[in-house]
């Protein structure tokens, strides 16, 4: 190879690289870490996960409230499949393997506790600090939140790896 064959080449591929970097947006920040949700009743860890940890998955690891009303440890009682009605709501998967769109934000499941749904949710950061979670129940029916990134641990907040000892289980 000669060396104008050498730099065409070099120049290719940094210009293919440099493409592919312009797909995503300059503003967009890692989703990953613990967040306190926008009405402070709980913290959610995202994290990796799925094949090549392309997904982005979210499970509860604090609840302001962790106790129902009879002192016991609240359970998924409102969920749709009988068989997951007595699981606990702390540690539970909330965020269900969300994919990476082209536009650097992920889509996909969220499930509420409180009422046994999911919903469409598109999640994004702009800002290390904040994650913005948009929830819709029908296309033209969505909320967005703001959550904050917490860096603390709090009584009773799980700390363990997820599917480990003291930590968040997935959702099989």
């Amino acid at each position: 190879m000669n060396i104008a064959a050498s730099r065409r080449s070099t120049y290719l591929l940094v210009t293919a690289f440099l493409a592919g970097l312009s797909t995503i947006p300059a503003n967009a920040a890692d989703p990953s870490g613990t967040w306190l949700t926008e009405d402070r009743r709980a913290r959610v860890r995202t994290e990796r996960c799925g094949p090549g940890n392309a997904q982005l998955c979210g499970y509860i690891v604090w609840g302001s409230k962790p106790l129902d009303e009879n002192g016991q440890p609240r359970v998924d009682r409102e969920n749709p499949d009988p068989q997951k009605r007595t699981r606990l709501l702390l540690g539970h998967q909330v965020i269900l393997g969300l994919k990476l769109g082209e536009d650097g934000r992920y889509g996909g499941q969220i499930y509420n506790g409180d009422n046994g749904k999911s919903y469409t949710v598109t999640v994004w950061s702009e800002e290390p600090s904040t994650l913005s979670v948009k929830g819709c129940l029908v296309a033209v029916l969505c909320q967005t939140q703001t959550w904050t990134r917490v860096t603390d641990v709090v009584a009773g907040q799980l700390k363990g790896p997820t599917n480990g000892k003291d930590g968040p289980r997935s959702d099989r």
